[in-house]
């Protein structure tokens, strides 16, 4: 009776079935409502609406994709496309998510993706190998490939997208913070001519510095001890493919500007991270843009930071990716 009358949505249920259920009501355009169902009188009633200065016709449509990667295993991924926009090839933006472990996107409303989409860029979201929620297949393919296969799936993601001419190949930019700003830093080193540009946030800049920074919030757990290393490897055994997959050993390669974001208080990927990163950039004379956020941790929580972010993303995916080449 809900999915009926509120089609197209994502209806969640709780409460009493014989009596009133809370609705929570949202979409991939719709952050969210809440409704009280009365199951005696069979009535819906509004009661709560998130963001309600938000136009859903004015949002973007996301939908799920599968495609396959180079090896023929099956990535999922969501992909938005611009609202309105005259062109049928966009620019596309590849966002990665962060974890990467355990951790996966979700058909929803996301305000990073829309903010994107509303600045004309199609956004790609690959749930690469290593994500959570998908099957046991896929998130141990993503064991100890950092760098490889796991940076694969989003080039391959790219590449599918191409064929079916969905985007504009010649205007790419790879976005992500966590691991996400390490796949960012290392797709622009791995596949130099695939990116006009880079965004990291707050990202891994040498998966050695991991192991050996001392005073991250994970240094000396069983996760440093034990976790890391079954997942993302033994730094001793693997030497020769951390230093390969270094973005900051690979530092030469890139050729795409580079936007780097960092918070003085991080604790999760310390600031040392970006510091090296921008010292192998300067010292290679490549292009970036050197930027800090003071009293913020693993992530933007402050209002005035996140606008300032955005606003710094917007000029520089202006600048590099809306000029046709």
């Amino acid at each position: 009776s809900i999915d009926a009358a509120l089609p197209g949505q994502v209806n969640s249920l709780s409460g009493n079935i014989r009596s009133r259920l809370l609705v929570f009501s949202y979409s991939d355009r719709d952050p969210g409502r809440y409704y009280i169902y009365d199951t005696q009188k069979r009535s819906l009633a509004e009661q709560l609406t998130i963001r309600p200065e938000i136009v859903q016709e004015r949002m973007a449509e996301t939908r799920m994709i599968r495609y396959e990667a180079r090896d023929k295993m099956r990535i999922p991924a969501y992909l938005t496309k611009p609202p309105g926009v005259a062109t049928n090839k966009p620019p596309l933006v590849v966002l990665v998510h962060g974890g990467p472990y355990f951790v996966r996107d979700f058909w929803g409303f996301n305000p990073e993706v829309q903010f994107l989409a509303s600045r004309g860029y199609a956004v790609l979201q690959p749930q690469f190998r290593g994500s959570g929620g998908f099957g046991d297949r896929l998130f141990r393919a993503g064991w100890k490939v950092w760098g490889l296969s796991m940076q694969d799936d989003l080039t391959d993601g790219i590449q599918y997208l191409a064929q079916q001419g969905v985007i504009d190949a010649s205007r790419v930019c790879i976005m992500g913070a966590s691991y996400g700003g390490y796949a960012a830093l290392i797709g622009l080193a791995k596949d130099p001519d695939l990116y006009r540009c880079g965004i990291d946030m707050a990202g891994v800049s040498d998966i050695r510095l991991m192991y050996s920074i001392g005073w991250s919030d994970f240094a000396d757990s069983l996760w440093a001890d034990f976790g890391m290393k079954e997942l993302i490897g033994d730094p001793e055994i693997l030497a020769a493919q951390f230093a390969a997959t270094s973005p900051i050993e690979q530092a030469r390669k890139i050729k795409a500007p580079v936007l780097l974001a960092y918070a003085t208080d991080d604790y999760r990927v310390p600031i040392a991270h970006g510091e090296k990163m921008r010292d192998a950039l300067k010292a290679a004379g490549k292009s970036f843009e050197w930027h800090t956020f003071s009293g913020e941790g693993h992530g933007l929580m402050l209002s005035a930071n996140r606008f300032s972010f955005y606003r710094l993303v917007e000029s520089f995916l202006a600048t590099n990716l809306n000029a046709i080449p």
